[in-house]
């Protein structure tokens, strides 16, 4: 046999095996279940298949040899269907329905569709064979089928029906809508012909594995661009596997959702959720600072990285120079910053500004400013018609696209810092070329963050200048440097109890008084604060106005009480002593109320008379002899007394004498109480604390500062501690004179001789001739004995004693007069010169400068001064 022969003959047996090849099971047969029975020449049915039991319920036993119209047919339809099996073996086909009902069969009917088709026995005889369908199950498949056609055309998302070697198979009109053409081109086609390359293999990796699998994919977000737009849009596809009805898997299933809108909102709503957070953030970290270049830092660790990659904040030099010469923000939409010095118009640079603080997350490189780049810490002006001299000016907000200079750049916000209708200067933010670009929304975000920035900006400002003045007025209300007293080594602290202000209402102060004798003060007005510091300081000047009376430590506090009852009061002392007796009135008076101990040193006595208003007791630490150990601290026995500003208690105070080389210490609460330790073990600290006297006063303080742990911020702190160093024998002349003219002569004497000794033969001329002047006035209108002392220490003073209270009063005297004249001599040839009482009487004194002193006075005077005293 040929091999032509033989291949046809071996491809014609395959090709008979695949025309007998067994069907699948799940074909549509299955689900339509044809039935056939045949209809003899008698019209009696002679055969019934298996299908036909099954469809009837009615076994070939019963049913073969029954009349069909009889068996099944409703007794009112039988005459028709009679007449019809006749026309059917007379050698018609008819297709048809035709109702009919099962044998007992309990009432079941039904509707056949019948397919009646004529035969012949093999007499030659007319038969016919009729097939038979279910109509239900007919009417089922129709109905899936249309269900099927309308999910998948009807669908308003694109539907796709991959096969298994994942091409398309089917696609619905909504796909071929969005993709172009008709559903039927699509067919044959495979993701890589619709999407981007690296989105196609995601799908087709996911097309494998769902295929492999069985295992569904949801909302698999691709994204790519359709053939009518070039603007990307965002797809959620859902994947499942077919399968037919032996469970086969015969393709994949696609529906793709069109989320770009959906996408779109996200992301808007992810953004604003980010700016919300930023904000929020912003608000808990900027402004935790009181100082201008750090709150300035503070905005920029916020923005970078969450909000741009590099940033950076310029102020106005002024601002931070202390100088409020910056332009007020407009009223209106239109209007623009008038001019200022410095800054001119828009036409001009502006003002200069001080790069305060700098951020980057992807260079070191300083942003630009005028055009080349500013390093922090650099002055510099935004030159005419920039966006920042612009942004400056009209205060608002610029977007300059492009980096200009900067090729890291792609665009920058510059937008101006304003606080109270002020702006306080500059902030741009970058980002840089690979990052999405600002928005509208990132415009107002920039904004806002500027706007908190510069509020606290100003605050910090604001609280720069008052904390400056604060500081100012602090220092004036005590006294300056190292005070110095006559037989006195002096050494103080003050500690702020408030870290942040560095003000209060602690003070203390050391007064000179005549007779090289010295006050010392140490007070503590209740509260803190500024307000308390300003109670201070006129609690301050009330006491140095009083000292210069010459008072007695008792006294001195008995006129600070009324002073400090009248603070709270607009009419003073007197408004407050009516408000008290109405209790409404008293309500709304403020009550000042201060703790103060007064001390008056005489460093010729070496005795220390002490006053107390409500203070902490003064701590005396005698010293120990030689070779035995130092002793305690004392707490002198003062009276302690009402605290300044309650008024109606009399004050007490006490003499106390120092030994040499004794300490003697005044010092505030805040220095002893703490919530830490009880008030006496504060004291016995401070005691303990100052137990060594002989070493050098400022190492004492300190010692004492470091051993009681005052740097709590609890209260203010205020400690004054004095050395008694006596003035020494030598240095003190003292005479006792009868009440005769010749004392006169005899106090000339006596200080002509001592002022030698002394060394001051240029001053014996002036002090001869005041002391006469002085001694004079004491026979002339005192009474009793008269003492006179010179005292020398870093000013020469004379003081002449007598019985008489009356205090003398220095007056013009006229032409006519022989005497009158004397305290004018004095006034005119002494530094100074007063008048004090004292318990046996009173003390006139006048006090000269040594030679070479600064401020030495003339001791000669001029005709003119000499004329003027005689008319």
């Amino acid at each position: 046999m040929p091999a032509q022969a033989h291949q046809a003959r071996v491809s014609g047996e395959a090709w008979h095996d695949s025309l007998w090849h067994s069907s699948l099971p799940g074909s549509i047969y299955d689900h339509i279940k044809v039935a056939s029975f045949s209809i003899g020449p008698n019209g009696l049915i002679d055969q019934w298949s298996l299908r036909a039991e099954e469809l009837f319920g009615l076994a070939a036993s019963r049913a073969v040899g029954r009349d069909p119209v009889d068996a099944f047919m409703p007794p009112e339809l039988r005459a028709g269907g009679h007449r019809k099996v006749a026309e059917i073996l007379d050698g018609q086909e008819w297709t048809g329905h035709i109702p009919f009902r099962i044998p007992d069969g309990n009432g079941a009917h039904g509707v056949a569709e019948i397919y009646v088709m004529p035969t012949r026995t093999e007499t030659g005889r007319r038969a016919a064979l009729c097939v038979v369908v279910d109509v239900r199950a007919l009417r089922r498949i129709e109905s899936d089928l249309a269900a099927s056609q309308a999910i998948f055309g009807q669908s308003p998302f694109g539907f796709l029906l991959f096969g298994t070697d994942l091409t398309v198979q089917r696609a619905n009109r909504r796909f071929a809508t969005v993709f172009g053409g008709a559903a039927e081109e699509h067919r044959g086609r495979t993701v890589h012909d619709y999407l981007p390359p690296h989105e196609a293999d995601r799908m087709a990796e996911a097309l494998r594995r769902v295929l492999e699998t069985g295992e569904s994919v949801n909302d698999l977000r691709i994204t790519g661009a359709t053939p009518r737009s070039r603007e990307d849009r965002h797809w959620s596809i859902n994947l499942y596997r077919v399968h037919d009805g032996t469970g086969s898997p015969i393709g994949i299933a696609g529906i793709g959702i069109d989320v770009t809108r959906r996408h779109l909102a996200a992301r808007e709503a992810a953004g604003v959720r980010r700016n919300l957070a930023l904000l929020n953030e912003a608000g808990h970290r900027i402004g935790n600072s009181l100082d201008l270049e750090t709150t300035a830092r503070e905005l920029l660790d916020v923005t970078v990285p969450g909000f741009c990659d590099l940033a950076a904040v310029d102020l106005y030099q002024g601002l931070l120079l202390g100088d409020d010469d910056r332009p007020a923000r407009p009223q209106g939409r239109r209007r623009e910053l008038p001019a200022v010095p410095g800054q001119g118009t828009g036409r001009a640079p502006s003002a200069p500004v001080r790069r305060v603080a700098f951020a980057s997350a992807v260079s070191d490189t300083p942003l630009s400013g005028p055009g080349t780049p500013v390093s922090v810490g650099e002055t510099h002006r935004y030159p005419a018609g920039s966006p920042g001299a612009l942004a400056l000016r009209t205060a608002r907000p610029r977007l300059v696209e492009g980096g200009g200079s900067d090729e890291l750049v792609q665009s920058t916000l510059v937008v101006p810092m304003v606080a109270h209708d002020t702006v306080v200067g500059l902030a741009q933010f970058s980002r840089a070329k690979g990052s999405e670009p600002f928005g509208e929304r990132d415009r107002a975000v920039a904004v806002e963050l500027a706007a908190r920035a510069a509020v606290c900006i100003d605050n910090a400002r604001l609280y720069r200048r008052e904390h400056e003045r604060a500081l100012i007025l602090q220092r004036s209300l005590l006294p300056p440097g190292d005070p110095e007293a006559a037989g006195l080594d002096i050494a103080c602290r003050y500690l702020p109890g408030n870290a942040a202000t560095e003000v209060g209402g602690d003070w203390f102060d050391v007064i000179e008084l005549p007779g090289h004798r010295t006050a010392l003060v140490v007070g503590d007005v209740m509260g803190r604060g500024l307000r308390a510091a300003v109670a201070m300081g006129e609690l301050r000047t009330a006491v140095r106005t009083l000292a210069l009376l010459d008072l007695e430590p008792a006294e001195v506090l008995s006129a600070l009480d009324e002073v400090a009852r009248g603070l709270g009061a607009p009419g003073g002392s007197q408004q407050a002593s009516r408000a008290a007796l109405h209790s409404r009135d008293a309500d709304r008076s403020e009550v000042y109320l201060a703790t103060c101990v007064y001390a008056v040193y005489d460093p010729v006595t070496r005795r220390c008379t002490i006053a107390n208003a409500g203070h902490m007791p003064p701590v005396l630490v005698e010293p120990a002899e030689e070779g035995a150990p130092p002793r305690p601290g004392l707490l002198l026995e003062v009276p302690p007394g009402m605290p300044l500003g309650v008024g109606g208690e009399p004050f007490e105070e006490v003499e106390v004498d120092l030994p040499e080389g004794a300490l003697l210490a005044l010092y505030t609460d805040g220095l002893v109480e703490s919530r830490d330790h009880p008030l006496e073990e504060g004291l016995s600290g401070l005691r303990e604390a100052l137990a060594d006297p002989a070493r050098p006063l400022e190492e004492v303080c300190d010692h004492v500062l470091n051993s009681l742990e005052t740097r709590h911020g609890e209260d203010d702190i205020a400690l004054l501690m004095a050395r008694v160093q006596g003035l020494p024998v030598d240095a003190v002349g003292d005479w006792q004179l009868p009440r005769e003219a010749r004392s006169v002569g005899r106090a000339r004497e006596l200080a002509r001789a001592k002022l030698p000794a002394w060394g001051l033969e240029g001053l014996l001329d002036t002090t001869e001739l005041l002391v006469s002047e002085l001694v004079t006035n004491a026979l002339r209108y005192g009474e009793g004995e008269i003492r006179l002392r010179l005292l020398l220490d870093r000013t020469l003073v004379c003081e002449v004693w007598d019985a008489n209270l009356a205090q003398p009063r220095r007056r013009r005297a006229r032409d006519t007069d022989e005497g009158g004249r004397g305290l004018q001599l004095v006034g005119l040839l002494s530094a100074g010169w007063g008048t004090r009482r004292t318990h046996r009487g009173k003390t006139v004194w006048f006090e000269l400068p040594l030679p070479g002193a600064a401020g030495e006075p003339v001791t000669e005077l001029s005709a003119e001064q000499l004329l003027g005293m005689y008319g």
